[in-house]
């Protein structure tokens, strides 16, 4: 794992055991390496719970709750998958936060309208979930570690933002107590 990699893992890490959160994830194309990314900083167990390699359709919808239709209308490598994939894992695993990713690393597998190295990566709440797509072909490894670096950081600046709004939105604090 790369220094900047590291860095993000361990702000996550500090983020989700401050708040006592759990996370889980649900990565087809990236297999895992996201929840390898959690686990880097000790103490993991303390909020990762797990994670489910959904490489199939099938795994998608018996253990992630992906719509059928969903998968024939748009494919597996669309935003709404990878959304159901975040409310499905934090369904299935029980957790406050789920980190999906689906997509076409390579080198084959794309096609005119969904090239290889299209990867939609989700996180989030199942009330609440932000998508990005990574969409350039720099070969499989390469295309693995982009998706993996930018999910954890997605995921990253949305427990910040998610921060950000919990103190806007509660009192200020005074000596005399909360205002």
């Amino acid at each position: 794992m790369d220094f900047e990699s590291k860095i993000i893992s361990r702000e996550v890490s500090q983020l989700l055991w401050e708040r006592e959160k759990t996370v889980s994830t649900a990565e087809s194309c990236t297999g895992g390496r996201i929840a390898e990314a959690l686990i880097a900083i000790p103490g993991a167990s303390k909020y990762f719970k797990g994670g489910i390699v959904s490489y199939t359709d099938e795994v998608k919808e018996r253990l992630l709750s992906v719509d059928h239709s969903l998968l024939e209308e748009k494919t597996a490598v669309c935003e709404e998958v990878a959304k159901a994939m975040v409310k499905g894992a934090c369904s299935a695993l029980n957790t406050d936060y789920a980190i999906a990713a689906t997509g076409i690393a390579g080198p084959g597998g794309g096609t005119k309208d969904i090239p290889v190295g299209t990867i939609w990566i989700a996180c989030g709440t199942p009330d609440s979930v932000r998508t990005l797509k990574v969409s350039e072909d720099f070969g499989r490894d390469i295309n693995l570690a982009i998706a993996t670096n930018k999910a954890m950081q997605l995921f990253c600046d949305f427990l910040n933002e998610e921060e950000g709004e919990r103190t806007e939105n509660e009192p200020e604090e005074s000596i005399f107590g909360k205002k």
